[in-house]
């Protein structure tokens, strides 16, 4: 009977473990992290200006990296108010004249940033390279400029856009895989875009993409400097490096880097 009792112990033990397992398995499940808001001084630009053309890159594949980047949720332009009010007057402007502005990015999510950066640090990763940065080598990425692990954008009031003449026409659907262009072709050579001709396409690694470039002249030097005049009356700076590049000054968060998702939920009710 010992030998009997000591099996049967020895069962309930292990029946106990194996059932307290489970119980602690199901009684611990894992918890949901809720997305980060943004603060109630960003807004979506179509809720300040309706009129102001929306095409956002990075939502798609027709970008440098070749796939839709991390965070950008809904192809949708957040701006702080400030930044979002002076587009409208900017707008307001050059509808005057038979232009719109159209806006590529807004406010970027520091994960878009982080999946820049493991991008830039995949040396064998070239898929956009006959496009978007035909005459640099990836590894020069970082000490040139072109990726940083800090963006502007991510403080949301630095937008880059350009300048479309009206009636604005649609810009074509990247087609994933078809031949690429070189973004300092002329512009009947580049991917079409609905924009005028401002000497490259936008997000274009070169120096010619370089508001001031001695090489760009005529019509597309006038072009860039409508957007920048046009931009500046209304409190925006031009980084000298893109022409496509305007931060609203002053920034109501000049030291803050957020990384809420671009998508409308992220500035409901504001």
């Amino acid at each position: 009977m010992t030998g009997l009792a000591s099996a049967l112990r020895s069962l309930a033990v292990t029946g106990a473990a194996v059932l307290l397992a489970c119980t602690g398995a199901v009684a611990a499940p894992a918890v949901a992290v809720p997305e980060p808001k943004a603060p109630r001084e960003f807004v979506a630009l179509d809720s300040v200006d309706r009129t102001i053309l929306q095409e956002m890159r990075y939502t798609t594949a027709h970008n440098f990296v070749g796939e839709p980047i991390d965070g950008y949720r809904q192809p949708l332009c957040l701006l702080t108010r400030p930044a979002a009010e002076a587009l409208h007057r900017a707008q307001r402007r050059l509808l005057a004249r038979g232009y719109t502005l159209k806006v590529y990015d807004c406010y970027r999510p520091q994960r878009a940033v982080d999946h820049f950066v493991r991008w830039a640090e995949d040396l064998a990763d070239e898929r956009m390279k006959a496009e978007f940065y035909p005459l640099v080598a990836k590894e020069r990425l970082f000490a040139d400029g072109y990726i940083a692990e800090k963006s502007g954008h991510s403080r949301g009031s630095t937008v880059d856009l350009t300048v479309v003449r009206l009636p604005a026409a649609p810009t074509r659907a990247y087609v994933p895989g078809e031949e690429l262009s070189s973004c300092t072709a002329p512009r009947p050579e580049r991917f079409p875009d609905s924009s005028v001709d401002m000497g490259t396409g936008y997000d274009c690694f070169d120096t010619l993409s370089h508001t001031d470039d001695p090489r760009i002249t005529g019509v597309q030097r006038a072009n860039r400097q409508l957007l920048k005049n046009v931009l500046e009356a209304e409190g925006f700076v031009n980084l000298p490096e893109e022409w496509w590049h305007f931060t609203f000054k002053p920034e109501p968060f000049p030291s803050t880097f957020f990384d809420f998702p671009v998508a409308r939920r992220s500035v409901a009710g504001h």
